[in-house]
């Protein structure tokens, strides 16, 4: 209904020409536009029914005592499904750390909570088919449980900042004392209201850029991408990806673009990945609890993962 919509407004309404560029470009625009808003109210109001129920303490108590392995496993999972954003590192770093969580599992968390993002998948699933959405879903776990793995081994425990370390974090506070099915309704409008506000400048700059890609795009430059040989190609992109200032849920229509252009699934979801979750933001609030080595670890870590992750799906794909 969507793409009919888009196709009425800009063939019929406005008469441009359909194999024109500007009228690729509109029709992405107009089509995406309403699609994402449309699935991010209903995911969002969903996803904060859910959230309703889990609280960062709940999250911090499933994890403690167990087994590394386990908690590892556990706190990945916890990151996939749990709808926090990189706000929620320095409060959920900080509980960790006092309740005695190796920072190893603690930095797989953190990886895989803006990866794994569910409103994410769930547009994904939408847009570019299920197939794709397990493929972003799988090389996220993977590269929190390697990740996390690999930061655990140069003992980051020496650059986590002093003061962190006598923090007592104590309950965290709960949604509402009334846990009515009105009440849980309350928080789940909040919830989006406050993260559609938060967002949708991204999200509009997400499908612009993605329509301009669409419609503009140097054909040359998407068949360079497109070719599956070209090792360069995932490293350029993450590389481009990693200080771009969005989230996963803006740079899903412009992934859409540059698939629907024939660049390689590998290099496209590695460029995707690298913005997710190597943000600015998350980088900047991270600096608050851990000391620049342990930040650089952690990027350099990631952006290799995400680059062998890309080259091994366009192996495979």
């Amino acid at each position: 209904m969507f793409e009919s919509l888009a196709n009425w407004l800009v063939f019929d309404l406005l008469s441009i020409a359909k194999d024109s560029q500007l009228g690729g470009s509109l029709q992405f625009f107009v089509m995406d536009i309403t699609k994402i808003f449309f699935m991010l109210v209903l995911i969002i109001y969903l996803m904060g029914l859910f959230r309703s129920f889990v609280s960062p303490e709940k999250v911090r108590s499933y994890i403690q005592g167990k087994s590394k392995f386990t908690a590892r496993i556990m706190a990945i999972l916890l990151g996939a499904v749990t709808p926090f954003c990189s706000c929620s590192s320095v409060p959920l770093f900080i509980g960790f750390v006092e309740a005695g969580i190796p920072l190893g599992v603690t930095f797989s968390f953190l990886i895989a909570s803006p990866m794994i993002n569910e409103i994410a998948v769930v547009m994904l699933i939408g847009i570019v088919g299920w197939k794709i959405a397990i493929l972003y879903v799988l090389s996220g776990l993977v590269v929190a449980f390697v990740g996390g793995m690999i930061i655990e081994r140069f003992k980051p425990e020496r650059w986590v900042e002093d003061y962190v370390w006598k923090i007592q974090m104590g309950q965290a506070p709960t949604i509402e004392a009334d846990n009515s099915l009105n009440a849980r309704h309350r928080y789940a409008y909040a919830e989006v209201k406050e993260i559609v506000g938060r967002i949708w400048k991204w999200v509009i700059l997400g499908v612009g850029l993605g329509a301009l890609f669409h419609g503009y795009f140097p054909e040359e430059w998407a068949t360079s991408l497109s070719d599956k040989n070209n090792f360069l190609a995932v490293p350029m992109s993450v590389l481009i990806g990693v200080p771009l200032y969005s989230n996963a849920v803006g740079v899903i229509p412009l992934a859409e673009a540059m698939l629907l252009k024939g660049v390689a699934i590998g290099t496209t979801l590695a460029f995707m990945m690298s913005i997710a979750a190597i943000s600015l933001p998350e980088i900047m609030i991270l600096r608050k609890v851990i000391k620049w080595q342990a930040l650089a670890l952690f990027t350099a870590i990631v952006t290799v993962s995400i680059i062998f992750v890309g080259w091994f799906f366009n192996i495979i794909t």
